[in-house]
């Protein structure tokens, strides 16, 4: 990435990184996990576990903190979500399990799930041994396409299950989102990578980085030589404003910029602007928009075409933003970027409303913004499924996403698929795993049969 006059590395003291970029929410010492799971009611029939798509029984490990069965509560969770420590603490959990806690009702104050559910699977993973052992070989081989959450949950469930597992990943490193798209002070000190070394202690699981379907094999490859296949390569593809001025220099796609920022071992190289202008309303605007501005961006405005209720960021992480300097910026959108020399200048935005209908429309009045670095956050999509067959047997689509039934099978009988590939995705870490655990059970019966 290039500099400009006013695109420069190196905004803060050394210092700073460090501190901008650490953990954002501090973990429970025993103290703290004892106390706050001493909070918990134990419902018996409890709406937490409704809220929460992998179905974890949280009072049940909540209870074995309380008791201090650190390990008893880590393995409730891992159970069901092998990922269960990632989503503790990238998952949205005030509006899942924590927005359904009955201590809701009485004090507005949910039991801290998340917390806990970091505090027991931590504390597992650092004992270094893993909970799960693989069951009888059953001579099987699957393969599964991206290392995502996904992918790496399928793999997991499916190894364990007996089978041979090839992970096929685009990418130099596996992990998916949780590697390469989410804030680093979320997912700070490897963890990923951490995470993703403790799943593959199952066994069974080899993963082949830079192999990409369409480029490097192709479905009717994995059909060949696999018993069955799963799909879970998420959406590599970035949707474009289609403006005037797109192309100006200064003019990023947030995902591209927020992957860089993962993978650099020195976020005192990074470029970064003084009036930087975020445009999209969902968890990637707010996450590029908060890092930028921990890099030193001096004025960071996010602009969403409608109001705050229809971001997809939760309302949680629209404060979090705004408490970290971000200015956002409701109902207008964009209608020019403009630029001098070939850089980005400034971006004209128009006032939106809705209509009589309810539907979107602009008001006709405008108002610009100056900036030297804007990020297009608009959101993903996928691309175009590489998936000749010789001709025949081509994958059913909705839209532009895999159509899959309950149990994530595809119109192929031996073709599965999850995560933000599938048209019933909720874009949510938490989802994408549940995806690959349902796939990778229905895999199993369907290869036991």
């Amino acid at each position: 990435m290039g500099t400009q006059p006013d695109i420069v590395a190196g905004r803060l003291p050394d210092s700073a990184y460090a501190e901008n970029f650490s953990d954002v929410h501090p973990p429970l010492d025993r103290k703290a996990a004892l106390i706050e799971s001493s909070r918990c009611y134990f419902c018996y029939d409890a709406p937490c576990i409704e809220a929460c798509p992998t179905g974890i029984d949280i009072p049940s490990f909540i209870r074995k903190i309380s008791t201090d069965n650190v390990r008893g509560a880590a393995q409730d969770i891992l159970d069901e979500n092998i990922m269960g420590g990632a989503c503790a603490r990238v998952c949205p959990t005030e509006v899942l399990c924590e927005e359904a806690c009955v201590r809701n009702t009485q004090e507005h104050k949910p039991v801290q799930i998340g917390l806990l559910q970091r505090y027991a699977t931590d504390a597992l993973m650092d004992e270094g041994t893993h909970p799960f052992t693989r069951a009888a070989s059953s001579g099987k081989r699957i393969a599964v396409v991206g290392a995502g959450p996904a992918g790496l949950s399928c793999a997991h469930r499916a190894a364990m299950l007996g089978h041979d597992v090839v992970v096929f990943e685009a990418k130099p490193k596996a992990g998916g989102l949780n590697e390469y798209g989410i804030a680093a002070y979320k997912l700070p000190d490897e963890f990923a990578r951490r995470e993703v070394d403790f799943i593959l202690d199952i066994g069974g699981i080899e993963i082949r980085n830079d192999q990409a379907l369409g480029r490097d094999f192709s479905l009717a490859d994995l059909r060949r030589d696999y018993d069955a296949v799963f799909l879970g390569m998420g959406l590599g593809g970035v949707r474009a404003l289609g403006l005037e001025g797109e192309d100006l220099e200064g003019v990023y796609n947030a995902v591209d910029y927020i992957a860089e920022l993962r993978q650099s071992d020195d976020l005192k190289s990074l470029p970064v602007g003084r009036k930087v202008v975020v445009i999209g309303g969902g968890n990637t605007a707010i996450d590029i928009a908060v890092q930028v501005k921990r890099l030193g961006a001096e004025d960071v405005t996010l602009v969403y075409r409608r109001g705050a209720d229809a971001m997809s960021a939760t309302g949680h992480e629209q404060e979090f933003a705004q408490v970290n300097g971000v200015k956002i910026k409701h109902w207008a959108q964009p209608r020019e970027l403009r630029g001098a020399h070939g850089r980005i200048t400034d971006v004209v935005f128009e006032y939106t409303q809705l209509d009589d209908s309810g539907r979107l429309a602009g008001t006709g009045d405008a108002f610009s913004l100056p900036a030297d670095m804007v990020f297009k956050a608009i959101g993903q999509q996928m691309l175009p499924l590489p998936q000749a067959n010789g001709g025949s047997e081509l994958l059913e689509m909705d839209g532009a996403c895999i159509a899959v039934n309950e149990d994530r099978q595809s119109s192929l009988p031996d073709v599965w698929a999850g995560g933000d590939c599938v048209s019933i995705s909720e874009d949510l870490t938490v989802a994408a795993v549940q995806d690959g655990k349902l796939a990778a059970q229905a895999i199993d019966s369907f290869l036991r049969r």
